[in-house]
């Protein structure tokens, strides 16, 4: 199918259902793309359709209509105005600060999350034990641990707990909810949501994870830029080393705020890390019911069907 067909098919799936505050596309000839204009690059237009991330060419877009409603910005502004029961958001305006000073504040937050299988990181959002990781770190695991590093007296202490509970998991943005269940479990140390839409090219950010199982380590660099594409996924991508180990651990701007959840990075590359922007986690976590793991049903995460090529035909009675 070619990109104007592929266009026009995107169009006339979102025909009569275009929401508030939305962006047009217009495109050459009769065809239109309504959603939120993400990135707007000299080659490309990158176009959130709700379902899915576009890139459209420059060459095939005609008019672009941004909308001036502000039903958008104010959903999004009322969820987080009703999300600090459950996290806490970080001011835009937060002063600057050194990463060794950060790191001694809220390094404390961050966390080992292992399994049979590996492990990965975590940060805690919120002092109940409840903590955010990547879903590829607990996928398909029965069992899994976190392990909480405390300074006490000037000595790093490491707690174990292994009651930890699935919350709620997000295949798709790769990210899942836990909480830690120990009824002898103290209050924890936790981290701030910040903006991701508020970073720029160039901004400084640093990471702290356990990459190869070397717990807390901290990394630095700069956002590389916002909105790299992959799989229809939109990403931060950073100068940060990232290794495996560091899945699931946070992303930190210079004000000590979670931007992003470092995920994945390319092999035989230095300095090429991604994460998860933290829009995605806030959406995750505000709409966490949606998104509720149990075992006990069977609608909840996922059902698969099996290919039609995998079913049995029963032989008829004669």
């Amino acid at each position: 199918m070619s990109f104007k067909n592929y266009m026009a098919v995107g169009a006339a799936l979102l025909c009569g259902c275009q929401l508030a505050g939305a962006d047009t596309i217009q495109l050459r000839g009769s065809d239109a793309v309504t959603g939120k204009i993400l990135a707007e690059k000299p080659d490309a237009v990158v176009v959130d359709v709700g379902y899915t991330v576009l890139m459209i060419p420059r060459g095939d877009v005609l008019k672009i209509s941004k909308s001036r409603e502000a039903a958008a910005p104010f959903e999004s502004s009322l969820m987080e105005a009703l999300a600090p029961r459950f996290y806490t958001m970080g001011g835009v305006n937060e002063p600057a600060s050194d990463v060794s000073s950060l790191v001694k504040q809220i390094g404390e937050a961050v966390v080992q999350v292992s399994t049979p299988g590996g492990l990965g990181s975590g940060f805690f959002i919120n002092p109940d034990g409840f903590l955010i990781t990547n879903f590829h770190v607990i996928e398909g695991e029965t069992e899994i641990s976190v392990e909480v590093f405390r300074q006490v007296d000037g000595q790093l202490e490491r707690d174990t707990y292994k009651k930890v509970r699935i919350v709620a998991i997000n295949k798709f943005h790769d990210l899942a909810l836990l909480r830690i269940e120990d009824k002898k479990a103290p209050k924890f140390k936790y981290v701030s949501l910040g903006s991701s839409d508020a970073l720029a090219v160039g901004d400084a950010v640093f990471a702290i994870g356990s990459p190869m199982g070397l717990e807390r380590t901290v990394t630095q660099g700069i956002i590389s830029t916002k909105t790299r594409e992959m799989e229809g996924e939109l990403y931060l991508q950073t100068t940060a080393q990232i290794n495996p180990g560091n899945s699931g651990g946070p992303l930190f701007n210079m004000a000590g705020q979670v931007v992003g959840v470092t995920n994945m990075k390319i092999m035989f590359g230095e300095g090429l890390g991604f994460a998860i922007p933290v829009e995605l986690v806030k959406s995750f976590l505000n709409h966490r019911d949606a998104f509720a793991y149990s075992t006990d049903n069977p609608n909840n995460p996922y059902r698969y069907l099996a290919p039609p090529a995998r079913m049995t035909r029963k032989t008829p009675q004669k």
